[in-house]
């Protein structure tokens, strides 16, 4: 039976897919483009659509502490958040992952401050990836939504036990009206389990967690952190894999591929570019080029055996970042995909474009003076990482 859409906001699609997936306790605290997302969900708390506490806190700071609380003593948890203050989160972050505590938080990525900009880049969300969330980008609104139960169900699986953030572009994705296919009730309640963790804060069963640790026994929850991050990777595949056997759709698990088979310029990128960069590609075909796409889904942990495999035919890859490692002259994917490519029989360069900062629009045009140079690299030009679309007058 075809299952019906509805034409919603991006925010609205991900506040129901939180809402079916039962989530004991909800923190929230406005800013801009999340701010929908927090306000449907108190709606559906207030009309008595979802037995959950939601909790209006004073910061940012303090939302990703009482979900520390509360998934410490047993509580499935969300929050969503971004920009200043995800930022504003940092130190509890590093709290949570160290703790092994499975919240899931939507990041609407937006740039970071200053100057103030309320527009969308990656750069929030990618300053992060060293906190051990588990992070995964959306491609469209369906996928956000779809990251949610998703999320859960890899963050709470015993051999992981890691938080996640769903990140999804600002006012791109959060904001838009686009057909989407709600998550069913009863699909997700089959496809995800209720939360029953072995550990839990009870006072029948008094325990620590984040107690002090010397420098005798630190270095082995930061490995265990890391072993947990590589059984995620299996994890988010398999999980990717049930999603489509219970709903009947497919998102990718580590990475997605389009018209890649034969390409031997391949462009990278994450997020909401993707329908941008498959249009173009589609044009591009069509006059005859080589070219196609490898989508990462997945950041964090970053998939370099599955990107590997898929760029064994590559001539040339591109990436694409709404970030800037600022000093290193690149995005956090071109040195991710550079790193994973070194010391291996794949002598294929890596260059990388930093586009959309702020906001800034990416048109299918963009995409083609990308590609261009890309064809430059494969002649034997040498081409530097750069920013794509400076304005030459501010420049």
């Amino acid at each position: 039976m075809r299952k019906r859409m509805v034409v919603v906001e991006g925010s609205y699609a991900v506040a129901h897919a939180v809402k079916v997936c039962k989530p004991n306790v909800i923190s929230a605290y406005p800013i801009t483009p999340q701010t929908h997302i927090v306000e449907d969900l108190s709606q559906f708390a207030a009309d008595g659509e979802m037995n959950c506490e939601y909790m209006n806190v004073e910061s940012e700071f303090s939302a990703i502490s009482a979900l520390i609380g509360a998934s410490a003593a047993g509580a499935r948890t969300y929050s969503s958040t971004t920009s200043q203050g995800l930022a504003l989160m940092h130190e509890a972050l590093f709290n949570a992952s160290g703790m092994r505590l499975p919240i899931i938080m939507t990041v609407v990525n937006r740039a970071l401050s200053a100057p103030i900009n309320i527009w969308n880049d990656q750069q929030d969300s990618i300053s992060q990836r060293d906190t051990g969330w588990i992070q995964l980008y959306a491609e469209d609104v369906q996928e956000s939504a779809d990251m949610v139960p998703q999320l859960y169900k890899i963050a709470e699986d015993p051999d992981v036990l890691l938080p996640a953030m769903a990140c999804m572009d600002g006012f791109i994705l959060s904001h838009v009206y686009e057909p989407v296919i709600l998550l069913e009730q009863s699909i997700t309640d089959e496809f995800l389990p209720g939360y029953s963790p072995e550990f839990a804060l009870d006072p029948r069963n008094p325990m620590s967690f984040g107690a002090f640790a010397d420098p005798s026994t630190y270095t082995e929850f930061r490995y265990k952190q890391e072993k947990a991050m590589g059984s995620a990777l299996n994890k988010i595949e398999e999980v990717a894999r049930d999603f489509k056997d219970n709903y009947g759709r497919y998102h990718g698990g580590l990475i997605d591929d389009y018209a890649l088979d034969d390409a031997e310029i391949v462009i990278m990128a994450m997020g909401s570019v993707i329908g941008t960069i498959k249009d173009t590609i589609d044009i591009l075909r069509s006059e005859g080029e080589s070219v196609g796409l490898l989508k990462v889904r997945a950041f964090r942990p970053f998939p370099a055996e599955a990107i590997r495999a898929a760029l064994k035919n590559a001539k040339v890859v591109v990436t694409i970042d709404k970030n800037i490692s600022v000093g290193k002259n690149e995005g956090a994917l071109c040195t991710e995909v550079k790193a994973c490519l070194h010391n291996t029989d794949l002598r294929v360069p890596v260059i990388g474009f930093m586009i959309g900062h702020g906001g800034r629009d990416i048109p299918m045009s963009t995409i083609k003076k990308i590609f261009n140079k890309a064809k430059l690299v494969e002649k034997g030009i040498f081409v530097e990482s750069e920013f794509g679309d400076l304005r030459e007058d501010l420049a």
